[in-house]
């Protein structure tokens, strides 16, 4: 019998503000110092000109450590252990090999300086050259003349840069080396682990197959899904919800496969040096699978196969929606839950039969009680980690769903569903498309593991920090991670507050004085700095732009639109990337974040239709023709950014 409840120390919700970097803050590797050293042919500065005497990050706040791919380690001082999770949180950021791909640059001045002045100084270069970049996102805190800023593009990740402030007459100048961590290295271990077979053998798995539970005609079958939402043996709680299906002809797969576990009972994966082959997996779990056939007979060696993952308090159910356009194009497409996701796993399928017969199948949900006093399991409870590990939030889970995202990939292979000996599903040149949380996954996903010839991405973004903060829809859940933290105040205050002291991409020097934001700012850059090796971000650069599709909504409140630039960009996928316009249509009011699946509306069927031509040819088509409501590519990326004014609170 699975685990049905977890206990929890702290309330982790998302547990996406629960990392200290204020560690840091108080002690620097130059207290006590007049200024830096700056390079040669530095202008010359005035004896009363503000000198630097802090620079983060740097590589003083590591120590060596050959069994790391950088051949070092992250060294915080942890004097903070007020709590359990900033005990924890800094525990763990000493575990990486490097600082964040997108630190929160911070230099300390003796005197009072012009941040924008001080900004226009600053540059991020390669150390052996080649590459620099300046700065953004500019913050000035003059009660402790820092001036905060972040990288005017992504780092490269296990690579060592150099921090430059160049000298002018009213500022010294300064200089500091770091090294970025190894944030992609972890999922491409678990990748290597499936494809060598050793995460097969640990588990006990003697090879990755399809365990077919039921076999329907779309036509005349009735479905419904029953949750497992008490976290009690035997107590569903709910009557069983019917579950949409578009199609009118095809077939329908119950069943389920076995994938190997690096999760934990926290919700978290063991850091292991990166020098290594990665953790070891822990167990072998059962997981759940609905796929959905098109019409007619399988060509030779099976249908081409897509995997639909889908988004965040969802669950597998979603892909009769997704599957309707790729079945017309051939395509059969196949679903699994992620972590936490798909209630508990009691939950189940009642399946009516054109005879009126019904069938109850399990549909092993992902879901578990993490040990709150509701003791219920809701939609993705179970997908953030717990208790002192909370700071590592969904980092884990994300990878693990990718992990297994792999693992059914490679289950697939020459499946037979109905007994005649003749392969039903193939497993060559796999396609991908994810909605939403399913986006983020899916470029993870599509990055690590060359098996997935093509991903469509609608609606991704990240880093999730960055999600919680911006997006009205989770405004409850980022209030809940705040007073989590244990940090003084009114949590809905103090989300007031950081956003008004920290800009997004393109704007102007902010001032910001209250301490409070300062200090959550500080928290948010840790919690980012610690789930970037789960971000989608952080592995859109390996993703060849002909493997991909990316589609973004205007206005998105959700996913807010510049998390979806930060990905685009860091992968430079601008013209793999499609826009949809929700303004430009009747629903212009709505947020448009789900409109995918959104059946049988307009948007739906042309951003489907979309996905389907991709995953069936490889090219980008423009839904809507000589219409305004898509732009195929984005005409102006910038539009992305200009999205900076919080809407009114909506559900996803």
């Amino acid at each position: 019998m699975p685990h049905r409840s977890r206990r929890r120390a702290t309330l982790s919700a998302l547990s996406i503000l629960t990392v200290v970097l204020a560690a840091t803050a108080g002690t620097s590797p130059d207290s006590g110092r007049t200024g830096h050293r700056g390079p040669a042919g530095e202008v010359a500065t005035r004896a009363d000109a503000a000198q630097p005497v802090w620079v983060f990050p740097s590589n003083s706040l590591t120590v060596a450590d050959p069994d790391q791919r950088t051949g070092r380690r992250v060294a915080l001082p942890s004097t903070d252990c007020s709590t359990v999770i900033a005990c924890g949180l800094v525990r763990r950021l000493n575990q990486l090999d490097g600082f964040d791909l997108d630190p929160r640059l911070a230099i300390r001045f003796t005197d009072p300086v012009d941040p924008s002045e001080v900004a226009g100084l600053i540059s991020i270069e390669r150390e052996g050259g080649g590459w620099r970049t300046g700065v953004d996102r500019v913050v000035y805190n003059p009660l402790t003349l820092t001036v905060y800023a972040h990288p005017a593009e992504q780092l490269a990740p296990g690579t060592t840069y150099r921090l430059r402030l160049r000298s002018s007459p009213g500022t010294g100048p300064a200089e500091e080396r770091f090294t970025t961590l190894s944030a992609t290295d972890g999922l491409l271990d678990l990748r290597r682990q499936i494809d060598d077979g050793t995460a097969f053998r640990a588990t006990g798995i003697t090879r990755p197959g399809l365990r077919i539970d039921g076999v329907f005609p779309v036509s005349g079958t009735t479905v419904q899904f029953e949750a497992d939402t008490i976290a009690a043996p035997g107590a569903l709680g709910g009557p069983p919800v019917s579950v949409p299906q578009p199609m009118s002809g095809g077939t329908l797969v119950f069943g389920s496969f076995e994938a190997p576990s690096w999760l934990r009972q926290d919700v978290t994966i063991q850091q292991t040096p990166t020098g290594d082959a990665g953790p070891d997996p822990v167990a072998a779990d059962r997981l759940p699978f609905v796929a959905v056939l098109p019409e007619g007979e399988a060509p030779a060696g099976g249908w081409p196969v897509a995997v639909f993952g889908h988004g965040f308090t969802e669950s597998m159910t979603r892909v009769f929606l997704a599957a309707q356009e790729n079945a017309q194009r051939g395509i059969a497409t196949i679903a699994t839950n992620a972590v936490g996701h798909g209630y508990g796993p009691e939950s189940r399928w009642i399946i009516g039969t054109s005879d009126g017969e019904s069938r109850t199948l399990p549909s092993l949900g992902r879901g578990v009680d993490q040990g709150d006093t509701d003791a219920t399991i809701t939609g993705a409870e179970g997908f953030s980690a717990t208790g002192p590990a909370a700071a590592v939030s969904s980092r884990d889970a994300l990878r693990q769903t990718a992990a297994d995202i792999m693992t059914l990939v490679r289950s697939l292979r020459g499946t037979d569903v109905d007994g005649d000996r003749r392969a039903d599903l193939s497993g060559h040149d796999v396609g991908y498309a994810g909605q939403s949380l399913g986006g983020m996954y899916g470029a993870m996903l599509t990055a690590a593991d060359p098996a997935v010839a093509r991903s469509a991405l609608n609606v991704p973004g990240g880093p999730i920090t960055e999600i919680a903060r911006l997006a009205p829809s989770f405004e409850l859940v980022t209030e809940q991670a705040l007073e989590a933290t244990g940090l003084p105040g009114d949590p809905a205050a103090m989300r007031q507050l950081v956003a008004e002291a920290l800009p997004v991409v393109g704007q102007d020097p902010v001032v910001a004085t209250a301490p409070r934001a300062l200090l959550l700012a500080d928290y948010l850059a840790g919690a980012t700095w610690l789930a970037r090796p789960g971000s989608p971000e952080a592995f859109a650069p390996l993703i060849r732009p002909e493997r991909v599709l990316v589609q973004v909504a205007l206005g998105d409140r959700s996913v807010p639109n510049s998390t979806s630039f930060s990905v685009v960009d860091a992968g430079a996928l601008w013209s793999r990337t499609s826009l949809y316009r929700g303004d430009e249509t009747p629903d212009e009011a709505s947020n448009p974040h789900a409109f995918l699946l959104q059946t049988p509306r307009p948007a739906a069927l042309q951003g489907l239709a979309q996905i389907a031509a991709f995953l069936d040819t490889g090219r980008v088509v423009d839904p809507d023709a000589a219409e305004e409501v898509w732009e195929v590519p984005i005409r102006d990326p910038a539009v992305l950014l200009s999205q900076r004014e919080p809407a009114p609170a909506q559900q996803p």
